[in-house]
């Protein structure tokens, strides 16, 4: 930009005054890109260039200018990061760094100072950058974005972990979460494109079919044992009892959160408690075709030459697959879905679904076994009989009746 008709403010890094209106011109680059904005005071200047992240520009009020006793939504990050990080999944840690990064804009205030206004201004200020033509037009990967929930649902996990922590119990013990339903609402951009998560008996199989043999084994070990899929990649010989046809699903690969390598074996699954599955006769025919693999010194039931399976090859032979048997059911995660649905259609209830998942919590479970629209179409079509039945009867008794000759009718007929 040329800086013909500014002067260089003495001692403000990044702003220029406009010699004719007296404005001034605050420039900041972010992430390699440059970014401009005029102002009518050099406090507004210097705010801007203090706290604009390349997206939104929150300023501070006055009295959050004042010094507070609480601590930044950046410290009790960093602490965060340093106490309870230690105590979650890789993956888990990868997708919490990802979700604080719109919250940046934010980790400059206290805690007490990050009001319900706060996080309407801060949600406002994202969907409008969101539903930008510039956003929009930025290409695949960047513009599929229908809401802010994940984030709000991060600051919340942040503030909730904040309440109960030993570091911040006393100043934290008054304060109460900002973020709001209305907040849900307002970080609203577009609809959650409509995904059948819950693959059913009759697609599973098909699917099934369409792998290769290493993969079909993975996938209907998934299937059987509703797990995840890095419980079903690290599952060990060490943890099968074929005599008396018991396993423990006990360890979980960890793969890299980018390139889905395998990165390590971690000794626990995703809620830390060992799972035993019975070993039904399906379950016991995987296992007796994976015998011949094994190898001494390597413990894995599934792997590729002695090496541990890497997410990204089951995704490509899990796609592959799905495409070639044009089931509507896309992932890796449909498996444990379709057999939390089909343990609470044949069981009954999620104790059912408790029981297959492992689940700890009944809203999980729920979510996991909850009615779709095969189950919409499943009671419509026996309502729809029931109310065909009712009318058939209806119509046999009204023709019925059309017969019959009244007492008065026929008294009539035989005086005539």
């Amino acid at each position: 930009m040329s800086k013909k008709g500014y002067t260089k403010v003495k001692g403000a890094e990044g702003i220029y005054k406009q010699q004719n209106s007296g404005k001034y011109l605050a420039m900041k680059k972010v992430n390699g890109k440059q970014f401009q904005m005029s102002f009518d005071t050099i406090f507004e200047a210097k705010q801007w260039r203090k706290y604009f992240d390349g997206v939104s520009f929150i300023s501070p009020t006055d009295s959050e200018e004042d010094v507070s006793n609480f601590s930044t939504l950046k410290e009790v990050w960093e602490v965060m990061r340093k106490h309870h990080f230690p105590t979650l999944a890789t993956s888990t840690k990868a997708i919490w760094e990802r979700r604080y990064e719109l919250l940046k804009s934010l980790e400059h205030l206290p805690m007490d100072k990050i009001s319900p206004s706060k996080i309407t201004a801060w949600v406002n200020n994202y969907i409008e950058h969101f539903k930008s033509e510039e956003y929009q037009g930025s290409g695949r990967g960047h513009a599929g974005r229908c809401n802010l929930n994940n984030e709000l649902n991060m600051f919340v996990t942040i503030f909730n972990w904040y309440k109960g922590s030993e570091q911040f119990e006393k100043e934290a013990v008054l304060l109460t979460c900002p973020v709001k339903t209305k907040h849900r609402k307002l970080g609203f951009i577009k609809p959650v494109p409509d995904k059948k998560k819950q693959i059913d008996l009759q697609s599973a199989y098909l699917f099934f079919d369409y792998l290769p043999p290493l993969y079909r084994d993975l996938a209907m070990m998934q299937f059987y044992c509703a797990g995840r899929i890095g419980e079903i990649c690290g599952i060990q010989w060490s943890n099968i009892d074929m005599r008396n046809r018991r396993m423990l699903i006990k360890h979980a690969c960890v793969f890299h959160p980018s390139n889905k390598t395998f990165l390590e074996l971690k000794q626990f699954p995703k809620n830390k408690e060992p799972r035993p599955v019975f070993i039904t006769e399906e379950i016991m025919e995987i296992l007796k075709r994976r015998e011949p693999f094994k190898i001494p010194g390597n413990d894995f039931v599934f792997h590729v030459e002695g090496k541990p399976i890497n997410y990204c090859t089951v995704q490509m032979n899990y796609r592959d697959a799905q495409r070639k048997s044009k089931v509507p059911y896309t992932g890796t995660h449909i498996l444990r879905h379709g057999m939390a649905k089909l343990a609470r259609s044949v069981g009954g209830g999620l104790d059912a679904v408790i029981a297959m998942t492992g689940h700890k919590d009944l809203k999980l479970a729920d979510h996991y076994s909850k009615c779709d629209e095969d189950d919409q179409k499943q009671f419509s079509e026996k309502i729809m009989e029931h109310i065909r039945k009712t009318l058939r009867k209806e119509d046999s008794v009204r023709a019925s009746f059309e017969n019959v000759v009244s007492l008065k009718g026929f008294k009539k007929a035989t005086n005539s």
